[in-house]
């Protein structure tokens, strides 16, 4: 008997039809606001390689608590915050950019050339150094104070035949590399003050730079320790220096392109206040 029931049932049971989702289905609603399936599936497809991807059921949650937190941020006005209105210059800076330039800057490759050229003119560099340092907003008479002394210790540096690294102990003002000997570590033009690793390039290992470096640290006295070869390079950092060098260039001439269109002027005297 139950052999016949289940023939008679089971035919109906392949006749229930499937239900066919749609992109246009309109998975929630929030006022006027819908949410359609497709719009879900674009938003929940950003998760995909989440260590913790949420359920379909607690992603849509989500959507509709974003969808009511910016509808009432809306009613609330904040969209006149000067805050918000700020990030949205910037945002739509970042959009500009992503859309004017961003496909050149993904085609952007660098080559071995490349970067043995750009290692030639910016080597790994490692130096100790004594520092005599000022403050930001020092006088220029406390500089001169400062200078005076730092010159009388570099003639005693070209003249003493003490370990530079116990004249740094004695006198450097650096309290984080004078444990060491006043050693700083390897620099490039990139990692570097300008002025400092300048000084540096022109030096032989072994060598102390024969006159004061003035940064905005203070003035220093430096002694190349280290260079490195190309083969000893850090070449994840030297690759990313190229890439930037490049991708300043399409930015520069986008920009210079772009403010043609546009009346523009500047006055930098009134800069000359401004702490450095």
């Amino acid at each position: 008997m139950f052999k016949k029931m289940a023939l008679l049932i089971s035919p109906f049971v392949f006749l229930v039809p499937a239900f066919a989702a749609k992109k246009t289905d309109v998975v929630a609603r929030v006022n006027s606001t819908k949410i359609t399936l497709e719009d879900f599936e674009e938003k929940y497809a950003t998760t995909r390689n989440a260590i913790n991807r949420p359920t379909p059921e607690i992603f849509l949650e989500d959507l509709v608590r974003y969808e009511v937190g910016v509808q009432e941020a809306y009613k609330k006005k904040l969209q006149n915050d000067p805050i918000i209105k700020e990030r949205m210059r910037q945002e739509m800076y970042k959009l500009l950019l992503e859309k004017a330039i961003g496909n050149a800057v993904e085609k952007i490759k660098v080559s071995e050339a490349e970067m043995r050229a750009e290692y030639k003119r910016s080597p790994e560099l490692r130096s100790s150094h004594i520092l005599f340092e000022f403050k930001p907003d020092a006088t220029p008479a406390q500089k001169a104070t400062i200078k005076k002394r730092a010159l009388e210790v570099l003639r005693e540096v070209k003249t003493s035949k003490r370990p530079f690294e116990q004249l740094v102990k004695l006198y450097s003002d650096d309290t984080i590399s004078k444990a060491n000997g006043g050693n700083v570590g390897y620099l490039t033009r990139v990692t570097a003050v300008p002025t400092y690793y300048n000084a540096a390039k022109r030096l032989k290992v072994g060598q102390i730079a024969p006159d004061l470096v003035e940064t905005r640290y203070g003035f220093h006295i430096i002694k190349l320790t280290g260079r490195r070869t190309y083969k000893q390079a850090d070449r994840t950092q030297l690759r990313a220096v190229v890439f930037e060098a490049k991708r300043k260039q399409i930015f520069d001439r986008y920009f210079a392109q772009l403010k043609k269109k546009y009346k523009i002027s500047t006055d930098k005297k009134p800069l000359k206040s401004v702490k450095r």
